[in-house]
């Protein structure tokens, strides 16, 4: 006791260690009444075996790699994770898997393969399988199984690690209560018992214990997906099971809370390891309790020792934080127990005193680890203030302008090549320059900006400069403009309707809103109000048309009623716009165009309430957001085993619909081809066994689907080719706006009919109602009423963001269906999975962005720039939630919800903007007027 062990690392606890990672294992699977029924062995071990139970606590975002991360490393991972889960590079960080090796100690892997990307070369023996092909529930597992006979035998590895993908993909395609989850739980618990009872069998008197671990990397949500900060995804059950134990001799009371990364320090002791460097876990104390005093309060020391390191490194004023001050109170009684220790004072005196050292170094390592985690985000702000310039500036110049965008010449140019040759421009640069110069050398922290090559960063800078002097000139031609006499007072006084007041004021509520996490959480409120307003003040101006204008304008009720004459004929033929409808019903017989106009008059005054009952029907198919999500919802009653057939009736009629709805202005290949595809997205849900065929009494021959799956791809193909063929027709040959009109409806046919395959049997009505509220306002409100192309584009818009939260998503991540991009895949193909995933959950913004082209291309022999005007704004109504979201989210980038609330959101803004851009895109190449300025 003379010589100083300060720098020994103290020797193992344990000779081996299995670590089983049973992904998606929700804390109830185990603890709660599956337990009991499934996992009868480990509850066993659990109540009367020589083993410890606790609740992990992970972090958001709750997906494999950033779990795996913080499992090995102790650390916190960023949210950037999340994207980087799909392609995960080498763990660079200081981590268990890396002080193994460097011992020398002996690593076999076998499981996902995103331990072997993280953790390359590190293993002796390893056989990966690929986590993201989820419709494979039982080969991913048995690859992991056959080979644990074999190494349970050998005697040549210290560390097994065990990763089971087969319940989460369960959870994934089916639900935490799916009929498939009791047997994937009992084959994980002969596991376990298999190799509990292996490794026991193993065990000599004079050598160490083995240690069995058993976890889970995060839990899984009511829908059975997982990314958010949910009760069921974040607690995960965390299992010690070794002789080295005292035996439990009672039912197991509720197991203790503790943090995920308390694993990897914990663990560290257990093989003799050093603590990895970031690690903010705290050691778990009973899974050590059985060592002497003096060996306990060194491991609690060596843990506050790595903390308060790590506290240095990242808080200038360390010294003053509260955990620093009790570590060094803990270590000061700590000397002093060591002083009495050495001198051989009485037991019982020095039992006292080690306990509330103990206690101390317990009250101190939790103090630090909460400080060093609220620390861990360290924000690249140079980076971020450039691109939230960039932003900025981009939607300065869109809103700059909107005059001349929605004029009759819907131009929209951006004077960029006057300003590259004014001094302004150079000066601006040259300024840039000296700040990136200067914030790059004097910058202690690495800076994304400044990892760039100067060529890059000069880039950057003369377009900032650029985009300053486009929004300086286009201000000074305003400004020169305003001077101007109007050249006819009287035509540019325009009044505001109360659709217009209403859009307005919903558009500014809804960016405003997006500053509280609350309203970010339950954001579908927010639309599903603007939408059933929107329809009560479209209901007052078919009101007004249809009452009010009868004595004080008759000649614009003359108008409106010829309107309405021409809308009857309207779904005989394709797409022909209200004048020429009106003029080809002179011809009918009188008595049918009254029973027509009478008829379609009463139908328009319905419309809206209507469609304010199918969005009421819609609200209470699927409960999303957070506060309300876990509440029973029409959506999980269908998919419960029980209604397999009310399921199996409610997709067959709602196919139906869809086809009846679609099919209207297809060309007849195309009619019989969305027939087909149709009939094989039922063939499809009936092999994978979520739907029945009535002459099937049972499921029980389920199979992938694959080939009903592409049965459908070709169709789907079939009928996008057969509209984009038109679409080049009447863009190259000749200009023939009834072709242009059907080859779009033929791609947003073939677009329905992929959603119709993506889209889960219980939310086929989704579908249904999105065509039939098309439809409705189509022929009854948005013709009748001749709303210009900006109202109808900002309406679209509403309705897809509506949509969105129809289908059951949130701004969480859970709520991202990834069954969706495997649909038809044999194998993960990254680029055409991620491409499904995507179209699958923004499937309702993309069908009405589509629906809307239909319509303003129809209207362009009303409005020549009606295609121009829609693109511009559908691009402005998604440009400025975007960037005042950027601004906000920045400002609270230390809010206590930016890792589980505002950066889910910004991920899912980003992907929209992209999907969006592509939009935009399609809508310039279609917009004929824009076609005749270029040639």
């Amino acid at each position: 006791g003379m010589v100083s062990n300060w720098t020994k690392i103290p020797p193992p606890l344990f000779k081996k260690v299995v670590l089983v990672l049973i992904d998606a294992l929700r804390d109830d699977f185990v603890f709660g009444s599956k337990g009991k029924q499934f996992m009868p062995y480990t509850t066993q071990v659990i109540e009367k075996g020589t083993s410890y139970s606790f609740i992990a606590e992970a972090k958001p975002p709750t997906v494999t790699m950033p779990r795996i991360k913080a499992l090995m490393t102790g650390s916190i991972p960023g949210f950037i994770d999340v994207i980087v889960n799909l392609n995960s590079p080498a763990l660079l960080d200081d981590n268990l898997i890396w002080q193994a090796k460097t011992a020398g100690k002996r690593i076999i892997f076998y499981g996902d393969d995103t331990w072997v990307k993280l953790f390359p070369k590190h293993f002796v023996e390893y056989d990966g399988t690929t986590s993201f092909f989820v419709s494979d529930f039982t080969e991913v597992d048995d690859n992991v199984t056959r080979h644990l006979d074999r190494v349970l035998k050998r005697e040549d590895w210290d560390l097994l690690i065990l990763h089971y993908l087969g319940l989460d993909h369960i959870g994934h395609m089916t639900g935490p209560n799916s009929p498939l989850v009791g047997p994937k739980l009992r084959e994980m618990d002969n596991i376990l018992k298999k190799i509990h009872i292996s490794l026991l069998s193993k065990e000599g008197e004079a050598s160490l214990p083995s240690l069995l671990v058993v976890c889970g990397d995060h839990g899984m949500s009511e829908t059975g997906s997982h990314g958010g900060s949910s009760e069921g995804e974040v607690r995960t059950p965390l299992l010690f099971i070794s002789s080295a134990f005292e035996k439990r001799n009672g039912p197991l009371t509720q197991p203790e809370l503790v943090q995920q990364t308390d694993l990897a320090s914990t663990l560290a002791v257990g093989l003799g390891l050093p603590i990895s460097r970031n690690s903010v876990g705290n050691l778990i104390l009973p899974v050590l309790g059985g060592k002497t005093m003096r060996e306990q309060l060194r491991f609690l020391h060596l843990n506050g020792f790595q903390l308060s390191r790590l506290l240095q490194e990242n808080i200038p004023a360390f010294e003053k934080d509260p955990g620093y001050e009790q570590f060094k109170i803990a270590e000061k009684s700590h000397g002093n127990w060591i002083k009495l220790y050495l001198e051989g004072n009485n037991s019982e005196i020095l039992l006292s005193l080690g306990k509330k050292v103990l206690k101390q170094y317990l009250e101190a390592l939790k103090t630090l680890s909460s400080s060093l985690s609220k620390q861990v985000a360290q924000y690249d702000m140079y980076s971020m203030m450039v691109g939230t310039v960039i932003v900025m500036e981009v939607l300065l110049l869109l809103l700059l302008s909107v005059p001349k965008a929605l004029s009759s010449r819907a131009e929209f140019e951006v004077p960029l090549s006057p300003s590259l040759f004014s001094l302004l421009f150079y000066l601006m640069c040259l300024l840039l320059c000296a700040v990136h110069v200067i914030v790059c050398t004097s910058a202690e922290s690495l800076c994304y900006f400044c990892s760039m090559s100067w060529l890059t960063a000069v880039g950057v800078m003369m377009l900032i400069s650029a985009l300053m002097c486009g929004i300086l000139s286009a201000i000074g031609k305003i400004l020169e403009n305003s001077r101007l006499p109007l050249k006819n007072p009287v035509v540019s006084s325009s009044s505001w309707s109360e659709v217009d007041v209403l859009i307005l004021a919903g558009t500014v509520g809804h960016v405003l809103s997006l500053g509280a996490s609350s309203f970010i959480e339950e954001e579908h409120q927010t639309w599903y109000f603007l939408i059933n307003t929107l329809c009560l003040a479209l209901c007052q101006e078919l009101c007004r048309n249809h009452f009010l204008l009868k004595e004080c304008d008759p000649q614009h009720r003359a108008s409106v009623k010829q309107n309405f004459d021409g809308i009857g004929d309207a779904s005989e033929y394709k797409n022909i716009d209200v004048t020429a409808a009106g003029d080809s019903k002179l011809g009918k017989v009188a008595s049918s165009a009254e029973f027509i106009k009478g008829s379609d008059k009463w139908i328009s005054l319905a419309s809206p309430w209507i469609i304010l009952i199918c969005c009421r029907l819609l609200r209470s198919l699927n409960q999303t957001g957070v506060q309300w999500a876990h509440r029973p919802d029409f959506g999980h009653w269908l998919t419960s085993s029980e209604h397999k057939s009310e399921l199996s009736f409610l997709a067959a009629v709602s196919l139906v619909l869809i086809f009846f709805l679609v099919q209207r202005r297809c060309s007849l290949v195309s009619k019989i081809a969305m027939a087909l595809g149709l009939l094989g997205v039922y063939s499809y849900r009936a092999a994978i066994g979520n739907v029945i065929f009535p002459w099937q009494h049972d499921s029980k021959d389920i199979s992938k689907g694959i080939t009903e799956a592409r049965f459908v791809y070709v169709f789907v193909l079939g009928i996008v080719f057969t509209g984009t063929k038109d679409l080049l027709k009447s863009q190259v040959i000749s200009a023939d706006s009834s072709m242009k009109s059907t080859g779009l409806w033929e791609v947003y046919s073939g677009l329905v009919l992929l959603s119709a395959l993506l889209f889960r049997p219980h939310n086929l009505p989704v579908l249904v109602f999105c065509l039939l509220i098309q439809t409705m306002m189509t022929k009854y409100i948005w013709r009748p009423l001749k709303f210009d192309a900006a109202q109808i584009t900002i309406m679209h818009y509403w309705f897809g963001q509506a949509f969105f939260y129809f289908q059951g998503n949130s701004n969480g991540i859970a709520t991202v269906d990834v069954s969706a991009g495997f649909v038809g895949l044999e194998s993960y193909v990254e680029i055409p999975a991620i491409f499904l995933t995507a179209f699958a959950t923004y499937a309702g913004p993309l069908l009405w962005a589509i629906h809307l082209l239909c319509y303003v291309s129809s209207e362009v022999s009303r409005n020549s720039a009606a295609v121009g005007h829609g693109c511009f704004c559908y691009a402005l109504m998604r440009s400025i939630p975007v960037a005042i979201y950027i601004v906000l989210v920045t400002g609270l980038r230390y809010h206590l919800f930016i890792w589980s609330v505002f950066s889910p959101k910004l991920l899912y803004e980003g992907v929209h903007v992209f999907i969006t851009a592509a939009i935009c895109l399609f809508f310039t190449a279609m917009d004929q007027n824009h076609s005749q300025k270029v040639q």
